[in-house]
């Protein structure tokens, strides 16, 4: 039964975008559902993965859109890019940061205009007591989500899906103190919370 803990938050995550947001980057995109989401928002957006792969997916996907509702695919590893300084409203990374050093944040967000906001979705690896609970109340509220979906989806009319790729996995290595005590010197005044499905978000507003 299908539930992807990443989705499952792309509403908060929208939430976050800010008004007026000129033009946005979605760094790690695989597949580029979130990317889509965020194009139909109304604003241009950049979409970048490593893996070549799931671009030509993403773009597969992407071709029945509009073509001012549908992000710009590129193939391309964040850490070898030279952004824009200054150029981006909003910044997203779901469940990629711990796949590239966590000091590429500086750069992301050197690349946000006065005002524009970055989020990541990111996942650490369980170290205390404290992730161990997490981790365990997590455990039921996955398994009723889950169990929830699939009712709901054999009630529903059956769709072709060709989403197929899979994004490259890896397993998180830093742990959440480490993640916190990093971005409060790279992004002073980031708010850093505990998500309940193994993930933590991360909320910087550049206030220049």
């Amino acid at each position: 039964m299908p539930f992807d803990h990443n989705d499952h938050y792309h509403r908060l995550l929208l939430r976050q975008v800010p008004r007026n947001c000129g033009a946005a980057l979605d760094v790690g995109c695989g597949t580029g559902r979130f990317a889509r989401r965020l194009a139909r928002l109304g604003m241009p957006v950049d979409a970048v993965d490593p893996s070549e792969e799931a671009i030509a997916e993403a773009r597969a996907l992407s071709g029945g859109a509009a073509e001012d509702r549908s992000p710009r695919f590129r193939h391309a590893d964040v850490t070898e890019l030279v952004l824009l300084r200054g150029h981006y409203g909003f910044i997203s990374c779901l469940a990629s940061i711990h796949h590239m050093p966590f000091a590429t944040v500086a750069a992301l967000r050197d690349a946000l205009a006065p005002g524009g906001v970055l989020v990541i979705l990111g996942c650490y690896p369980e170290r205390t007591r404290l992730d161990w609970a997490w981790s365990l109340a997590a455990v039921p509220a996955n398994a009723a989500a889950r169990l929830a979906i699939g009712a709901r989806d054999r009630f529903r009319p059956a769709a072709s899906h060709r989403e197929g790729v899979s994004a490259p996995v890896r397993q998180p290595a830093m742990p959440l103190a480490e993640i916190r005590r990093e971005a409060a010197t790279l992004l002073p005044g980031c708010s850093i919370r505990r998500l309940l499905f193994w993930r933590y978000l991360l909320v910087f507003r550049n206030s220049a």
